[in-house]
């Protein structure tokens, strides 16, 4: 499937905190959707793959969820806000290389420089998403707090002073995430199709 010249039809950016469920939300709308509709993109993936190269690490230890990554996740915070300051869009640009699904889904927008990327470069297609729930169903899910990590713009960066177009609430007791997301799948479905 060729990408049209006018780029994607739709792009969600999604945020969260930590162990908030923002990839198992995502890959839930990609699985609904089709991976010939819509393409999940990390930004996470390209960060940790320049990451990685620049100081002889092992990549598929950091792109999984242990403690090898953990060991590196202040220093790599770091090293990505120092890439970012030198080129806002650097990350963003290397995640969509290549993407050519009518529906992007961007799994892990971290920052405000994130979205402004998105609405400056697919103003019209982009809607900002916030995955959401509490500190408790976090630590059930793994999380702790991490000084550095926790308090730093990575995970605090898209807290307040954004207006999302949804909000998910990951949540036992919340709605279903079934019907969360019929309104979502349902663009998605429309814009593919246009």
């Amino acid at each position: 499937m060729e990408l049209p010249v006018s780029g994607p039809k739709l792009v969600l950016v999604f945020s969260g905190k930590r162990k908030s469920g923002k990839d198992y939300v995502t890959d839930l709308i990609q699985n609904r959707l089709g991976s010939d509709v819509c393409s999940v993109l990390r930004l996470s993936g390209p960060l940790k793959t320049q990451y990685a190269e620049a100081r002889g690490l092992d990549l598929s230890q950091l792109l999984g969820s242990g403690p090898y990554k953990e060991r590196f996740r202040a220093d790599m915070i770091l090293w990505g806000e120092t890439r970012r300051r030198q080129d806002p869009g650097f990350f963003c640009r290397l995640a969509t290389r290549g993407a050519q699904q009518p529906v992007w889904v961007v799994s892990d927008a971290r920052r405000l420089s994130d979205l402004q990327w998105f609405w400056s470069e697919f103003p019209q297609q982009t809607q900002s998403v916030r995955v959401q729930c509490s500190e408790r169903t976090r630590q059930q899910r793994g999380w702790c707090f991490c000084t550095g990590v926790d308090d730093a713009e990575s995970e605090c960066g898209l807290d307040s002073g954004v207006e999302f177009d949804w909000i998910i609430t990951n949540e036992a007791d919340a709605p279903s995430l079934e019907e969360q997301l019929q309104p979502i799948l349902k663009l998605a479905a429309d814009a593919a199709s246009s």
